[in-house]
């Protein structure tokens, strides 16, 4: 392989796995006003969670949301919950976007951004995968259509171990 090229796979290869933690790592528990209750991760335990951080100006956001939906909808049933927390400082933003988005899933807000904070998300939507065991196995950065069969797989697989 020439020179060049193996540098370029060498970086690929580091881009793809900076999206994966480097070993499982408890995901960090949050308490948050919901929609109708609060919301805190602890009490999923035992099931399957994708974390989703989202903003009422996101773009990739309105894409995520009827993904989402189909997801909880598909495998809600086999220990599975998507959980999505709003960044916006003005609650009525979110609730316009949800208005015209809706959410068949759990919504949580953090105006603070302190919860964001403590997952270092970067870039909107931030998504993670959480096993039953309450551990994080992995980060996605941004929608695209593409990422919807890759994501899938992942919550497949994790559904499947016990």
């Amino acid at each position: 392989m020439r020179p060049i090229l193996r540098v370029l796979t060498s970086i690929l290869m580091l881009a793809a796995l900076s999206q994966m933690p480097a070993h499982a790592a408890k995901a960090e528990n949050f308490n948050l006003k919901g929609l109708n209750k609060t919301v805190k991760l602890s009490a999923y335990r035992g099931r399957v969670v994708y974390l989703d951080f989202w903003a009422s100006w996101c773009t990739p956001c309105r894409k995520s949301f009827p993904w989402m939906n189909a997801m909880q909808k598909q495998y809600g049933k086999y220990g599975f919950n998507v959980v999505a927390i709003n960044l916006d400082e003005d609650p009525a933003l979110a609730s316009q976007f949800l208005q015209q988005t809706p959410a068949n899933f759990t919504v949580a807000f953090d105006p603070s951004g302190r919860t964001a904070e403590s997952y270092s998300v970067d870039v909107m939507p931030s998504s993670f995968l959480i096993d039953r065991k309450g551990e994080l196995v992995a980060v996605h950065k941004g929608f695209r259509n593409g990422d919807s069969s890759t994501l899938e797989k992942e919550i497949r697989q994790l559904l499947a171990s016990k």
